[in-house]
């Protein structure tokens, strides 16, 4: 090992060799070590990786793949497992081959990995092999992950009382140093005991990174522990169950304490004579204890003055006793700061029980019985600093006086904060999950695990869940007891893949009526861009259902998708996904189990698979002519598309489709709308970048101090590239040789929720405890998104007077946007809220995402023009040239990234002159027109010629004589009565205007495609709405012949004219227009506001064909919910004037 002297005793000069790592990577990094280890020691192991992921977890696949080849040269085998129990039945399996004299190898150390259902469903598993032991030269670690507080999981999940159940070990690591040294420790203890050894990781452990020592040589193993010693308890044929367990409760668990004890894995500080206070702690709660000291200042010499010491739990069961109460001797007190169920606290209290003297001990409650560190959710340095300061004083009689780092921020802690609704994850832009969990009318369906879970806030009639394998076992109980006949039930492929399609069996077995819908989407684990295990594929899935005896399946696939139909036709009946409904239809009616397999490649797996071009890229381009959209919000109905935004004009808002995140799903075509149209090879418009070149932007001046660390916060949406600026920053303070901690946001959130990235850097590792920034804590938050920005989490973190803020102000809507057309984000108290609560000079907002699209083509550089913004401010305590090679460094496409922090500096530095300059392009944009009434007036000129116009323009002004207020509210009615967009409009609409508006957004482009649904073909239905179909650039010539038809409107040549929608807009014109006379007649300042709602009703009459007829008849139900409105105000005021 060259310089690396690895000692197997202690006292040992060991190497440093430095590396930035997450905590998964930082398992790749322990199995290498171990194998090294071994070979240094002499001895032939080979290793065995086998699990299920699964967030904090749900990246542990991806990385042990990317290191595979290294693994297996060095005899290290990743196994992707079909679920958790049998992983764990496979590690007991490796651990056997030495037993009967044919192994290949000395031993095998073993890795398990899953999250805490996992654990739960692996008990039978983990017990029996935990009982059954460990080779001499083999052991198990088994990595636990959990999520305290319900990041991404259907329950907040605490598994260490299931190990605890199967009497395996834990240890709980405080950070990625750990996670290595902990690794290396457990599976020297598995060796020495005989035991599994369990590795506890959530969020703020695994999910992070940091500069951490990969040395083989950084852990030290006492020679009355090492390998010299084990093999006394390890795994051994014809065992009887009653040898096992004595053997567990006599010998292995105490050899376990004893191999404790003997490595000083727990860990005392501050100890002294004058010591009478005791704070324990482990794991990520440790971190949150350091943090609390240092808020407190207490340093090592004021905790000794104090009399405080601490005490860092390295296994915390079974607790090692006998070093505990060395420490615990003549202490008067002891806190024992742990979150969740307490599993430290229990064994403390018995271990000092028969102790003379024994101390005071605080735990989930004082002596009162009043609660100090709750069962739920997390606990927070906040809430410790409270505790602690409370108990010194109660012992001491001395108060804490220094709140790191002003009294006055933890004052405006305590003050409440005006806060907004967090932004919840949703379905990406083109998933599948968009079209699936559509279902029939009256029908009722639930959901399962996976992203699909999501839909339970989608208004589709899915409310309840099932864990993991138990998709559809739950309708099973309730079909008996329920007068409902049939339920639809979602489960994904890699839940069926796992264990769902024991649930399917167990339906068929019971003989309920429910109909299965499948997803194949080729993806696993929230879209980490693992496949299937085991090669799964939908024919599988669907010989699979014919053979457990489902009575009726039916394929589903996207015609976009290369499947070969003629090999499925031989095996299961195949429809096309705009026969959904219809199919659904059939299958609800059929007695017994059906199935729906649903083929569909995931979103984001599109993407990726793209970008490596594994995956078909489809020529076309989809665009929205935004002067013939109207703006009824069909199209986000129909495709539950967050690609599909608002576009605020002169005539109201329409749609227009964010190309940086489409991902030509093209479902959005179903709404129906002839405003659509397709494009081949586009290539979107972008101008010329406004920036210079990087060596004439000045280094920004940084007008701050590093006291112990700068906390660095970005706060945006899953999936726009958060996580990208974390690593950036990581990257960047080490070329520096400054130490960072960086924690990222994985699982649930990633979907469109809401993700924040927390940073902190220092100049000593020693300076970095709890990588979460802590509440009040941040010295600048970076806000992608303004609504994640507002929200409860992120303004916490804040304080207003030294908290910088730079925001992106851009109203990009959420979820909520696709099933409610008219939903418009409060930004601006969003914005009054932000000023209230961050340093009112340095609070910045700009529209970073309007600069990226106008600037750089894409806003996907939205959070990079941020960053460069906030660097150039002198917030970002790096220089440039480290930024400039972290972003070569991380990035493919290093230079758009580059220009993209330079666009953002440059705004900085001219930010009044670049701002003015970008707002008047947008204007210029827009419309012609500075007032919309003359916008109409011109537009109905167009529509029908000037005496038309002018009947609208003289009632018009007739009411603005009346009232201004009212006049611009007839105004907006009255134009959308009149101008209806029929086919000869539409026409008209698509020659003037598309071609304009596509020269706009595009570069180039050819092969221009309608999707129209003329009359004469209505007949034709998908879903009781008449079909669309795809016309190419010869609609022009129907275009101009329907134009030449426009003398004719409404004429009896017109043979539009006599279809039930025109019919309905002739009568809703009478109506208002009787409507109009009423006001006029009945105006007056006491019921001004509620006439001003009626002549501002059909601004809501929006769409084409059914959409439009529905909209009529909503029209109607409200415009006479209204007039009785009216009268109940006028009988009110009657009799208060009698």
């Amino acid at each position: 090992m060259g310089e690396k002297i690895l000692k197997n005793s202690a006292g040992s000069n060991a190497g440093i060799n430095e590396q930035l790592i997450s905590g998964t990577q930082a398992l790749v990094q322990a199995t290498l070590i171990q194998k090294e280890r071994d070979e240094f020691l002499g001895f032939k192991t080979a290793g065995y990786v086998t699990g299920y992921r699964g967030s904090p977890l749900g990246s542990v696949d991806q990385e042990f793949n990317k290191t595979n080849k290294v693994l297996k040269e060095k005899s290290i085998f990743f196994h992707e497992a079909l679920n958790e129990d049998l992983a764990a039945t496979a590690l007991w399996g490796a651990q056997q081959s030495n037993l009967n004299g044919e192994g290949k190898y000395d031993g095998v150390f073993g890795l398990w990995y899953g999250k805490g259902p996992g654990v739960d469903r692996s008990g039978d598993a983990l017990r029996h092999a935990n009982l059954a032991g460990t080779s001499k030269l083999g052991g198990v670690v088994m990595v636990m992950g959990d999520d305290h507080t319900g990041e991404s999981s259907t329950t907040l999940h605490q598994s260490d009382y299931g190990l605890i159940d199967s009497m395996i070990p834990i240890f709980s690591p405080s950070g990625v140093q750990e996670i290595i040294d902990y690794s290396i420790y457990g599976w020297s203890l598995s060796r020495y005991a005989g035991v599994w050894a369990g590795l506890k990781c959530i969020k703020d452990t695994v999910e992070v990174k940091e500069i951490v020592n990969i040395s083989p040589a950084n852990v030290l193993i006492h020679k009355d522990t090492n390998e010299k010693f084990s093999g006394k308890f390890s795994i051994k044929l014809n065992d009887t169950p009653y040898e096992q367990e004595e053997r567990i409760h006599n010998q292995k668990l105490p050899a376990v304490k004893y191999f404790v004890r003997k490595n000083k894995i727990d860990k005392e500080l501050f100890k002294n004579q004058k010591s009478s206070i005791g704070i324990v702690s482990a794991g990520k709660n440790w971190l949150d204890l350091m943090s609390s000291l240092a808020m407190l200042g207490l340093d090592e010499t004021r905790c000794k003055e104090l009399g405080i010491t601490c005490y860092k739990v390295g296994v915390i069961w079974p607790l090692e006793d006998q070093n505990f109460k060395i420490w615990a001797k003549n202490l008067k007190t002891i806190i024992i700061v742990e979150e969740k169920r307490k599993i430290l606290e229990d064994q403390i209290k018995n271990i000092l029980f028969n102790e003379h003297n024994r101390p005071n001990v605080y735990g989930e409650f004082d002596e009162n019985g009043d609660k100090l560190f709750p069962s739920s959710y997390a606990l927070n340095p906040n809430q410790i600093l409270k505790v602690i300061s409370e108990v010194v004083h109660k012992v001491t009689n001395k108060k804490i006086s220094k709140i790191f780092p002003s009294k006055n921020i933890a004052k405006d802690l305590l003050k409440p904060k005006l806060n907004y609704d967090p932004r919840k994850p949703y379905f990406c832009a083109g998933c599948p999950h968009n079209s699936s969990t559509i279902i029939p009318d009256g029908s009722r369906a639930y959901a399962g695990i996976g992203c699909h879970y999501m839909v339970q806030w989608m208004d589709r009639s899915t409310i309840g869940y099932t864990h993991m394998g138990g998709e559809g076992a739950n309708w099973i109980g309730e079909a008996q007891f329920s007068k409902r006949n049939h339920i639809f039930q979602n489960i994904g492929d890699g839940t069926y893949n796992h264990s769902g399609l024991q649930a399917i069996r167990a339906s068929v077995a019971a003989k309920i009526n429910i109909t299965y819908k499948i997803l194949f989407n080729d993806a696993v684990a929230m879209t980490g861009g693992q496949k299937n295990d085991g090669n799964l594929d939908p024919l599988k899935i669907i010989n699979e259902l014919n053979a457990f005896g489902v009575k009726k399946i039916i394929g589903v696939y996207d015609p976009k998708e290369d499947i070969d139909l003629n090999t499925y036709k031989k095996h299961v009946e195949l429809q096309p996904r705009e026969q959904l409904l219809s199919v659904q239809n059939r299958l609800q009616k059929i007695k017994g189990v059906s199935a729906i397999v649903y083929i569909q490649t995931c979103a984001a797996e599109k993407r990726r698979r793209r970008k490596l071009g594994t995956f078909p890229d489809t020529k076309e381009t989809l665009f929205i002519n935004p002067e013939v959209c109207e703006g009824c919000g069909d199209c986000g109905i129909q495709s539950n598309c967050v690609a599909i935004l608002p576009l605020e004009t002169q005539l109201g808002r329409k749609r227009y489709i964010d190309q940086s995140s489409c991902n030509k799903d093209f479902s959005c075509l179903n709404g129906f709308c002839p405003s659509f149209v397709s494009l081949e090879q586009s290539l979107v418009r972008h101008e010329n970048p406004l920036i210079e070149e990087s060596n004439n932007i000045p280094e920004p001046k940084i007008n701050f101090k590093i006291e112990n660390t700068y906390n660095i916060v970005f706060a945006g949406i899953g999936g726009t590239g958060v996580v990208t600026m974390g690593t950036l920053l990581a990257l960047a303070a080490k070329e520096e040789k400054k130490y960072v901690g960086i924690m990222e946001m994985a699982g649930l959130a990633q979907k469109g929720g809401e993700v924040h990235v927390h940073c902190k850097i220092a100049d000593t590792s020693k300076e970095i405890n709890s990588i979460r920034v802590d509440d009040g804590q941040a010295n600048v938050i970076i806000g992608g998104d303004l609504v994640v920005t507002a929200s409860t989490k992120t303004i916490n973190l804040a304080n207003k007077f030294n908290t910088a803020l730079i925001c992106n102000d851009n109203e990009l809507v959420t979820g909520d946007f696709t099933r409610n057309p008219q939903f418009k984000i409060k930004s601006s108290n969003m914005k009054k809220s932000l000023i209230s609560n961050f340093n009112k000079n340095s609070t910045w907002f700009l529209n970073s995402t309007e600069f990226s699209k106008l600037n750089l083509g894409n806003t996907i550089y939205s959070n990079l023009v941020l960053f460069g913004y906030a660097f150039q401010a002198g917030f970002i305590p790096l220089k440039f040239k480290s930024i400039c090679s972290a972003i070569k460094t991380n990035s493919k496409k290093s230079e758009m990234n580059l220009n993209a922090f330079n666009l953002g500096r440059n705004l900085y530095i001219n930010d009044e002159s670049i701002t003015k300059n970008q707002n008047s392009k947008i204007r210029e944009k827009k419309s012609q027109y500075e007032d919309p009434f003359t916008l109409r007036h011109q537009r109905l000129k167009d529509y029908a010629g000037s005496k038309f116009a002018n009947k609208f323009k003289n009632k018009v002004n007739k009411y603005i004589k009346l009232d201004k207020e009212l006049g611009n509210a007839v105004s907006e009615g009255y134009f959308n009565v009149l101008y209806n967009k029929d086919e000869i409009e539409v026409a008209r609409l698509h020659v003037k205007y598309l071609k304009e508006n596509l020269d706009l957004s595009f570069q180039k482009y050819k092969n221009i495609k309608f999707f129209l649904a003329p009359p004469i073909l209505s007949f034709i239905k998908i879903n009781g709405r008449p079909k669309k179909f795809k016309f190419g650039s010869w609609a022009y010539f129907i275009f101009y012949l329907l134009i030449f038809l426009k003398p004719f409107r409404n004429s009896m040549v017109d043979i539009f004219s006599f279809s039930k929608e025109r019919k309905m807009e002739i009568e809703l014109l009478k109506s208002y227009e009787n409507d109009l006379n009423f006001i006029s007649n009945n105006f007056n300042k006491q019921n001004k506001k509620i006439l001003i709602e009626i002549a501002r009703l059909p601004t809501k009459v929006l769409g084409f064909g059914p959409v439009k007829i529905k909209s009529i008849e909503n029209h109607y139900l409200q415009r006479e919910i209204l007039y009785t409105k009216l009268k109940e105000f006028n009988k009110i005021k009657l009799a208060a004037a009698e």
